[in-house]
């Protein structure tokens, strides 16, 4: 086992070395690849086959959800029709570590006649696809880490790591936001992170607001008909206060506690937040705080709405 562990050990270094070389080779044609892609009106096309079909089919994903629009293109479909997916305004992008592969090269003269600037991803400047390309991005020509040096391995991840060099510095130089992001990753955890607390508040229709002369009961009233937890005070739009059912138990006793004014009972000044905040502030605020209504503000501090615990236990942030 110490032997197959040490060849395990040997298949990582010569994979990492090959990522150290690869970095030395990003030049001036690495710029103007990037600006290619970012000055693209239509569609990134990538193409290869066989492993890197694999590896292109992650780039185009990561092109695509990064703000830039791509997809993958099989050369062998491409031969049977899907050609026409093509359009002069694309850019295509062509894997390939010999720069010889059948199908890629049998493209190669078509795209240029579509009229698609072309970016060859390869290993052998003197191959077929380098002659072909307007930009040519080399990877380090190395023996594969198979014990036989044919199963790709070390191209593979040369190849991968250049496309991700090349998507994400084009998603830099598009300076794209946390915001812009989250428009392209709304499911699961990722999406919800990124939510900002406008997209999952309540608004005032459905949130219990009182002026801050109003009586105790017309606020118990205003509770019971939005079904919450809170009734929110307001004067001029403003949020003054909160009154909530721990507001009502501190006056029980009191037994004209229905005719007074919501201002004299209420909590105040109360927890707020603003809609332009990342939703998961709000779920620690009301964690925190063991509160299950948050108003939202703007920044001149006017209601909005609010956030309800009961939306985010609904929604999986809790």
């Amino acid at each position: 086992m110490t032997e197959i562990r040490e060849f395990g050990r040997n298949v990582v270094n010569q994979e990492a070395a090959a990522l150290q070389a690869l970095a030395g080779l990003l030049d001036e044609h690495f710029d103007r690849a990037v600006e290619l892609l970012r000055r693209c009106s239509g569609h990134v096309v990538i193409t290869g086959v066989g492993k890197p079909w694999l590896i292109g089919q992650k780039i185009s994903a990561t092109l695509a959800s990064t703000g830039t629009p791509s997809f993958a293109l099989h050369p062998s479909e491409a031969v049977h029709g899907d050609l026409g997916r093509l359009r002069a305004h694309d850019v295509v992008v062509a894997l390939s570590n010999s720069g010889e592969s059948e199908e890629v090269t049998r493209l190669l003269p078509l795209v240029k006649r579509i009229g698609c600037p072309l970016v060859g991803v390869t290993s052998k400047p003197e191959s077929s696809l380098a002659r072909h390309s307007d930009v040519l991005l080399r990877m380090p020509s190395a023996p594969e880490a198979c014990p036989i040096g044919m199963a790709p391995s070390v191209s593979t991840t040369a190849m991968l790591a250049l496309g991700d060099a090349l998507a994400l510095a084009v998603m830099k130089a598009r300076s794209f936001s946390r915001e812009d992001y989250a428009q392209f990753h709304p499911g699961g955890a990722l999406g919800r992170s990124l939510m900002k607390i406008h997209e999952i508040m309540r608004g005032l229709g459905d949130t219990a607001v009182v002026e801050a002369s109003a009586g105790v009961k017309e606020v118990l009233h205003a509770i019971t008909q939005q079904k919450t937890g809170a009734a929110f005070v307001v004067e001029g739009g403003l949020l003054r206060g909160v009154f909530t059912d721990g507001d009502l138990r501190r006056h029980v006793e009191d037994d004209n506690l229905l005719s007074h004014p919501v201002r004299d009972v209420m909590t105040s000044p109360c927890l707020s937040i603003t809609g332009s905040r990342l939703a998961p502030e709000a779920v620690r605020l009301m964690q925190d705080k063991r509160i299950g209504e948050l108003p939202v503000v703007d920044e001149a501090g006017r209601l909005l709405g609010h956030v309800a615990l009961k939306d985010l236990v609904a929604m999986n942030f809790l």
